[in-house]
């Protein structure tokens, strides 16, 4: 088998379409957050705070909103000036709903073959809280009793917990 096999397009637009049909299904208004330094963003520069924008992206607040696999494109009015939005479905770091803050943000791609080990990953991913084994045997600085060292917090128990990490 050869890598050509295994490698598969970005989900990210797909959760990024599904996430806003769900908000959307609520009634409530969908917004994404965008890192308006990713090469092709184009919003009015007034718009950026921080390096980033926060665009809504209600049906009743753009006109021909289109989410394809490579970018969201609207027009929409900014301080009353129509202008037309593109940005690169790589420079949408989140989406969620105005009224509620629910959402995601949008992980990463994993195209190809692991970071190296001295690449840092770089945008917000998830992380679990209990870093034990899956198959139940204790982590390599347990001593023989099976109890933690005595400097060491207790870990949690019940079911592991996910954490963004960014």
């Amino acid at each position: 088998m050869t890598e050509e096999f295994f490698r598969m397009t970005s989900h990210r637009p797909y959760l990024l379409r599904a996430l806003v049909e769900w908000i959307n299904d609520n009634q409530l208004t969908p917004h994404i957050l965008v890192d308006a330094g990713v090469p092709g963003v184009q919003v009015p520069p007034s718009s950026i705070k921080d390096g980033r924008v926060v665009l809504n992206i209600a049906e009743r607040a753009v006109v021909r909103l289109l989410i394809d696999n490579e970018s969201v494109a609207f027009s929409a009015r900014f301080s009353g000036v129509s202008y037309a939005v593109q940005v690169p479905i790589s420079a949408v770091l989140a989406v969620y709903a105005r009224e509620t803050g629910q959402g995601m943000a949008l992980p990463d791609d994993v195209i190809g073959s692991e970071p190296a080990e001295d690449e840092a990953p770089s945008g917000p991913t998830l992380a679990a809280v209990d870093d034990a084994p899956a198959d139940g045997t204790p982590p390599e600085d347990t001593p023989p009793d099976g109890n933690p060292p005595d400097d060491t917090p207790p870990r949690p128990s019940g079911r592991p917990q996910l954490r963004v990490v960014k």
